[in-house]
């Protein structure tokens, strides 16, 4: 198997043990490898947690239906895409969310990796492996550290009212996850959230399995209109208009589709 093909995780399980996860593919679905201690009593925690993360537990029978007919599509089913690899936790997506704002891929590596190694508990035995922080570490912190030390520029206030927040109790994540609220409950919570813009919004709606949201960018403006507009300009409603047929799906689609020939 290729490296390529393994996922490595650092995880924190709820009794702070961190442990090191090594998912790869197998001839029955996914192998988890667990390296390090864990009580027997977090294994089901681990195991909910890989399901969560790898999305193994939605269903895309009608997705793949429709994508067959569409010729950008046809790669979908036969390569079984349609699941967004995420994080154990929300808390974890939007902090990482937050970090691709303004910034170049590079900036958000930089970043995400600055606040782990600062606030992160290693993994046991290693000087280079850590656990992404829970919010109460961050919570700990101040504005002034994260935006000198771990250099978080503008995003700081953000991260530090997030993390405090979640660590109070006075915003739980965990409900954006119930099938209890409404989609448009769930995007208008997103949204005020510090930091959290229409972009970055729709893209935490997709890793939380609503895929009829589109993460417009200029990079969406400007690969929608070269493939369907003959590269005029266009608007966020332009790109929105050309996937709406694709119903609840449309985000999906749109992440999927195949620009390869797309100049």
């Amino acid at each position: 198997m290729d490296r390529e093909d393994i996922l490595i995780y650092i995880y924190q399980a709820k009794n702070l043990q961190v442990v090191k996860l090594v998912i790869k593919e197998s001839t029955d679905g996914v192998a988890v490898e667990l390296v390090g201690d864990m009580e027997e009593s977090q294994l089901e925690e681990i195991n909910s947690a890989v399901r969560w993360m790898l999305a193994l537990d939605e269903d895309f029978t009608e997705f793949y239906a429709l994508t067959n007919h569409e010729p950008k599509l046809q790669q979908v089913e036969k390569k079984a895409q349609g699941r967004l690899l995420r994080s154990p936790n929300l808390f974890e997506d939007i902090v990482k969310t937050i970090l691709t704002t303004n910034t170049s891929w590079s900036g958000t590596i930089r970043m995400t990796a600055a606040l782990v190694e600062q606030f992160g508990d290693p993994f046991h035995g290693s000087n280079n492996e850590y656990a992404f922080p829970a919010p109460d570490r961050i919570a700990r912190s101040d504005e002034q550290t994260l935006r000198e030390v771990t250099r978080l520029g503008y995003r700081a206030p953000y991260i530090l009212q997030l993390s405090q927040e979640v660590s109070s109790g006075s915003l739980d994540l965990n409900a954006y996850k119930s099938s209890e609220m409404e989609p448009d409950q769930v995007h208008s919570q997103l949204l005020s959230i510090k930091g959290i813009g229409n972009y970055a919004a729709a893209n935490l709606m997709m890793l939380l399995g609503y895929y009829d949201y589109l993460t417009i960018d200029s990079w969406a403006l400007k690969m929608v209109s070269q493939e369907f507009f003959n590269g005029d300009q266009i608007s966020p409603q332009d790109v929105k208009d050309v996937f709406e047929r694709w119903g609840k799906w449309k985000g999906l689609v749109y992440w999927l589709w195949n620009w390869s020939d797309t100049k």
